[in-house]
């Protein structure tokens, strides 16, 4: 048995996995970020990995965080972000999947998710990803009550190279069943001067691999979409600014036409 294995993983005062802006919103959107930080519990210490590391795309979605912010704050949509890194529990992973608590992200071995008890994984998802999930349902859910319309947009960023295979995409929008959103957000990107922007790249949602988008947006029937945005266009804050500002155009220019579709 090891220390996490005994050791409750968030202390008094450790902060909550749930960060949310704009509550009260009168948006149609509802934004979430399931990679927006990188914090570790300390119980956890570094996971066996250098600040290096911990800095890159395996602990989180680089850049995505301003960006997410920017929307919210522009458009007055709710947005519910996780704080914790991906490398400690992937909140956009079924968590019976291997990735949900990777051992290895992309070629890095993570010491601190090897031979991982039963136990201490179970507390992990209790302790970050369930909060974060239910209070993303229990918004829905209220939504609902109050015949509030709801659009679903989950905001991600991705590496310019994975595993040495360079990605030409600057956006791609992501779906599985519903590709209504998708494909309205795919006209107006395509409409903008030099982009190239990706179609289900440089991912495709699914029920496996994905969670977020499945569980909260295809299960309830809403409209959504995954945005995906190069990091590398995002890293500094006027990169995170220009795209804000071009999503919102396109999320306000988009929504009497997504509200008829509601």
């Amino acid at each position: 048995m090891t220390l996490q294995d005994i050791t409750p993983l968030l202390a008094a005062d450790e902060p909550m996995p749930v960060i949310e802006r704009n509550r009260d919103g009168a948006s149609p959107f509802l934004l979430t970020c399931d990679h927006y930080g990188r914090a570790i519990p300390r119980a956890l210490g570094d996971l066996g990995i250098d600040e290096h590391e911990r800095q890159r795309h395996i602990a989180y979605d680089i850049g995505i965080a301003g960006v997410a912010e920017q929307i919210s704050d522009a458009l007055g949509a709710h947005l519910i972000a996780q704080r914790y890194s991906r490398l400690v529990i992937d909140c956009n992973r079924p968590p019976a999947a291997a990735s949900s608590i990777p051992q290895i992200s992309e070629v890095t071995t993570i010491p601190g998710n090897q031979r991982l008890a039963a136990e201490a994984a179970a507390e992990r998802r209790t302790a970050i990803f369930e909060p974060y999930h239910q209070r993303i349902a229990g918004v829905l859910d209220r939504r609902a009550r109050d015949d509030v319309p709801t659009i679903l947009v989950s905001l991600h960023s991705f590496t310019p190279v994975y595993k040495g295979e360079a990605r030409p995409w600057h956006i791609g929008t992501l779906y599985n069943r519903d590709a209504r959103l998708p494909h309205l957000l795919l006209r107006e990107l395509r409409a903008e001067a030099a982009l190239v922007v990706g179609d289900n790249q440089p991912y495709a949602v699914s029920d496996t691999t994905d969670y977020t988008i499945p569980v909260h947006g295809e299960a309830r029937g809403l409209i959504n979409s995954g945005i995906e945005i190069r990091q590398d266009l995002i890293t500094g804050e006027a990169g995170q600014r220009e795209w804000a500002e071009r999503l919102t155009r396109i999320l306000r220019k988009l929504e009497p036409e997504l509200r008829a579709l509601i």
